[in-house]
């Protein structure tokens, strides 16, 4: 089944590791096989991944993208994770949702679960600077 993208002015896209970008009119592309691709909005740069979740998506976006290094980039998962977890138990539940996606090769679905443990760090940190605040 094709994948149907539109792109607005100048938008970024990365497909199978080539960024390209969209000219001066919205455009449309279709993707005929299956092929990482991910808009410049879902895109993150090293020095963005400034958190241990943020380094999480990080990570699983270099795994979606570089098959090359895999197994560096699972060994650097699981040591983030084995972090995370022992600073936050409550995320077990979001990183066992990224680890099965990452397990069954679904990297891209793993991404967007890990936007969402990035959401609930925020939310946990925002609870520990309030409590902060109060003492």
């Amino acid at each position: 089944m094709a994948l149907k993208i539109s792109l607005r002015p100048h938008e970024k896209i990365v497909i199978a590791g080539a960024v390209i970008t969209n000219g001066e009119k919205r455009s449309e592309l279709v993707i005929e096989n299956k092929v990482p691709i991910l808009r410049e909005k879902d895109m993150m740069r090293e020095e963005e991944a400034n958190t241990p979740c943020r380094r999480i998506y990080y990570i699983v976006q270099l795994m979606y993208f570089d098959e090359e290094n895999l197994k560096k980039h699972h060994e650097n998962y699981w040591r983030l994770v084995r972090d995370v977890l022992a600073a936050a138990p409550s995320m077990t539940v979001y990183v066992d949702q990224i680890s099965e996606c990452l397990i069954g090769n679904r990297y891209y679905q793993a991404l967007r679960f890990s936007r969402e443990l990035i959401e609930y760090e925020k939310e946990v940190l925002s609870r520990v600077t309030e409590s902060n605040e109060c003492l």
